[in-house]
């Protein structure tokens, strides 16, 4: 786990920003942050150094390109020791439809969110991850019928 990062007031008011909208230019950040450009942009590159700013990504709507379909995936191993748990996190990393991994417990060991056109692509994804996998026990997909709420922002 790595050294938790101390942010200051303005760290923050930056990250609030940020999560806000990306894109805006240097100078337009600093005035909404309330601080001169030199030092905002040196606050950000820091930032991003310590890797507080994982990346910087276009969030593209969807239903705008035709992947229609959003399924919450639970995921339970025959086996879970640590090296079959990393086995199954390499595998769905490599696949582009799923979106997020998450290890939980308890319950299943795996929560995916996939993102698929429809619901032949998902047949042909469940059968490349989970049903050609030796160590895939049990599977429980909810597929969403419509998403009221959609944040990525974490709160500072």
């Amino acid at each position: 786990m790595s050294e938790l990062f101390v942010l200051d007031e303005l760290d923050r008011r930056i990250l609030n920003a940020l999560q806000t909208n990306a894109a805006q230019t240097n100078n337009e950040l600093a005035a909404s942050v309330h601080v001169s450009p030199p030092t905002c942009l040196r606050r950000v590159k820091r930032l991003v150094d310590a890797g507080v700013i994982a990346r910087q990504v276009a969030i593209v709507a969807p239903e705008m390109i035709g992947a229609a379909l959003t399924a919450i995936v639970e995921i339970t191993l025959d086996r879970q020791a640590a090296e079959n748990m990393t086995e199954f996190e390499a595998l769905v990393a490599n696949e582009a439809a799923v979106l997020q991994c998450y290890r939980v417990s308890p319950g299943p060991d795996f929560v995916l969110v996939v993102q698929v056109a429809d619901m032949p692509a998902y047949h042909a994804l469940a059968h490349r991850l989970f049903a050609s996998h030796a160590n895939v026990r049990n599977v429980r997909s909810f597929f969403s019928i419509h998403r009221s709420k959609f944040e990525t922002r974490i709160a500072v």
